[in-house]
């Protein structure tokens, strides 16, 4: 075992000990799981064995399964949904409901057992049930064993067979994956194309499969020199004339296992220095040569970028795959079209690869929370591509993009809170913002908040104290706090928990001898502290930082070649805040509201008063 797989199996075991005592807990699983592919009934036999650990303090009587290929049939409660909601994911619309038999997905449990003896249990939908022979006490663990077979749908969401760029297997969801248990209980969702919440488990993986197919995904593959396709050292151990290779796989700590399969794919690997290595795996052709010959480069630049500032990327390889319907992320892997433009694919794949970040290692729930995943990467990923092309104006704009989209959504009258479950969302356009969108604008927010230095020392504290958990919002303001010795508990409270708005203006101005009066004016519901940036005629400049009191603090200087003047806080019930400036009135050129563009403002028409469009000033005593 080398270095970094021991480093990840102590710190798991750290975690649990120290989770304990804090009254953290989290569930675990060892999977070790063989089949047997037959490409040409598209059509799976495998067997699996789960040693389920209980590591909560409950007595637990039945355990769950979720069967997600069963989605994939005419009725199923995804075809449904499909067909019922207001704005349909145009990936997935009617298309199960016109599914053959022959197309269709299903996994079918055909035996299964506790600690060896037959287990009764019975199939819902998506979900399986095992009611126990003999409960699973807090701190105990059983094994679970199973024959099952499965039928690979025609790809439709995420994963599949023969996508819409002829790749044979994209196989995500593929097998009887173990429910998650936590504080909140059972998570028992039925499947309909949202988000999932997994167990931090171990997985020993088989695979079987026609000779002439390459496979990449999760894992680390055991038998390179027996497989070649790009792999092995030393082809020389390698039988071309088999029919099958048996390709073997182990992942650990992780909460998912993907895999996917193609006999064109194209294997080529890159190293990061002192990182892992990075496959890439594609089906070559004239159109999208040069964008995936590109594309290792600028991955290697991104790994750097991303395990400098947000934190260590802990595993020793990641892949890019060509497959699925747009892109998903797996753990150590993710699914990606690729007959793209050099610049959607480096997007996409960079999108993904911090996946690896805000849910492959902090595993929040993001059924419950998926913007804690969707939206952090959507704002790390704004961040590293700015980094990657600098000179390209549209990455210019790190934050403006977010804020647009979530201000679209909550101007609307259509948006729903962050609390809203991913499958409960009345329409995709409302889950779509607010997982991308609102949920990178509540990182734009505390970087306003907070001082771009001191967020990101809170976000890399907020990496290294949750990796391999599960974490939840509050976890992420705690980190916050602890950085910066502010108080934020009413920023997730506003943010998350409500749809109130940012809307500030600038009410009035008014010049009295030598001093000024600025009277400030909260519009919306949101409450958040001020920058306000005060331009002078003779081009000098000074920000006047007015936070809030329930803050119980400020935040650190963050342009020093600026005069920063520190208000009195303001307390949040006055609707209307009125500052005074030692400056004749006659010397200000412009004042402007958060000239940083990081709050989100719903109405910014009215956070900038440039003095030569407005009438002169007044004595606001008289």
């Amino acid at each position: 075992m080398n270095t970094i797989r021991l480093t990840i199996l102590l710190f798991f075991a750290s975690t649990l000990s120290f989770g304990q005592s804090t009254n953290y807990w989290q569930q675990s699983a060892e999977y070790t799981m063989s089949i047997d592919m037959d490409v040409t009934t598209n059509k799976l036999q495998g067997t699996q064995k789960v040693v389920y650990i209980n590591n909560s303090p409950d007595t637990l009587t039945k355990v769950y399964y979720h069967l997600y290929f069963n989605a994939f049939q005419p009725g199923s409660m995804m075809d449904v949904r499909s067909l019922n909601i207001s704005d349909p994911s145009s990936k997935i619309g009617s298309r199960i409901s016109k599914l053959k038999d022959d197309e269709i997905g299903y996994q079918h449990i055909l035996s299964l057992k506790q600690d060896g003896k037959k287990v009764a249990n019975n199939v819902q939908g998506t979900i399986l049930e095992v009611i126990l022979n003999k409960p699973i006490l807090p701190g105990k663990k059983s094994t679970l064993e199973m024959e099952f077979e499965a039928q690979v749908p025609i790809q439709i969401r995420r994963s599949g067979r023969d996508n819409a760029e002829g790749i044979r297997y994209s196989m995500s969801q593929w097998y009887p994956k173990v429910a998650e248990y936590d504080y909140l209980g059972w998570h028992t969702n039925p499947y309909i194309g949202r988000e999932f919440h997994g167990v931090w488990s171990s997985f020993d993986v088989k695979i079987s499969i026609d000779s002439a197919y390459t496979v990449g995904g999760t894992g680390y593959l055991q038998n390179a020199n027996e497989i070649g396709h790009g792999y092995a050292k030393d082809n020389s151990k390698v039988n071309k004339k088999d029919a099958k290779h048996t390709w073997h796989f182990k992942a650990p700590m992780v909460h998912d296992f993907m895999w996917a399969a193609d006999p064109d794919y194209k294997h080529v690997t890159a190293q990061v220095p002192n990182g892992p290595m990075m496959h890439f795996f594609y089906q070559e052709t004239a159109d999208n040569k040069e964008a995936w010959a590109k594309l290792p480069d600028y991955m290697v630049k991104a790994m750097i970028f991303m395990n400098k500032e947000f934190g260590v990327y802990p595993f020793e390889q990641y892949s890019f795959i060509q497959g699925g319907d747009g892109g998903m992320e797996y753990p150590m892997a993710t699914l990606i079209t690729g007959n793209r433009s050099f610049k959607s694919l480096l997007g996409v794949s960079v999108h993904e690869m911090v996946h690896s970040w805000y849910q492959g290692v902090l595993a929040n729930n993001e059924s419950l929370n998926e913007w804690m995943d969707e939206g952090f990467t959507s704002y790390a990923s704004n961040v590293t591509m700015n980094h990657l092309l600098p000179d390209d104006p549209s990455e210019a704009d790190v934050y403006g993009g977010s804020i647009r989209s979530y201000v679209g959504m909550a101007t609307s009258g259509a948006e729903e809170p962050l609390t809203t479950h991913a499958d409960h969302y009345h329409t995709n356009r409302s889950y779509s913002r607010n997982a991308y969108s609102k949920g990178a604008v509540f990182l734009i927010g505390l970087n306003y908040i907070l001082g771009t230095d001191t967020f990101m020392k809170g976000m890399r504290r907020y990496y290294n104290e949750w990796k391999f958990k599960h974490p939840t919002p509050i976890n992420v303001v705690r980190a916050m706090e602890k950085v910066s010795d502010l108080q934020l508990d009413w920023y997730l409270e506003d943010f998350v928990y409500t749809t109130d708005q940012i809307d500030y203006s600038i009410k009035t101005i008014a010049g009295n001898g030598d001093k000024t009066y600025i009277t400030l004016e909260r519009q919306g519901e949101m409450i958040m502290p001020i920058d306000l940036e005060v331009t002078y005629k003779d081009g000098s400049k000074e920000l006047v930082y007015i936070p809030l009191r329930i803050m119980r603090g400020a935040k650190p200087v963050e342009n020093k070649e600026i005069q920063r003047t520190t208000a009195e806080a303001w307390p949040w019930t006055y609707p209307t805040y009125t500052f005074e400036l030692n400056k004749n009135s006659s010397e200000i050129s412009k004042v402007e509201i958060d000239p940083s563009g990081r709050l989100a403002d719903v109405d910014k028409s009215d956070n900038v008063i440039d003095f030569t469009t407005i009438k002169p000033f007044t004595d606001p005593t008289k």
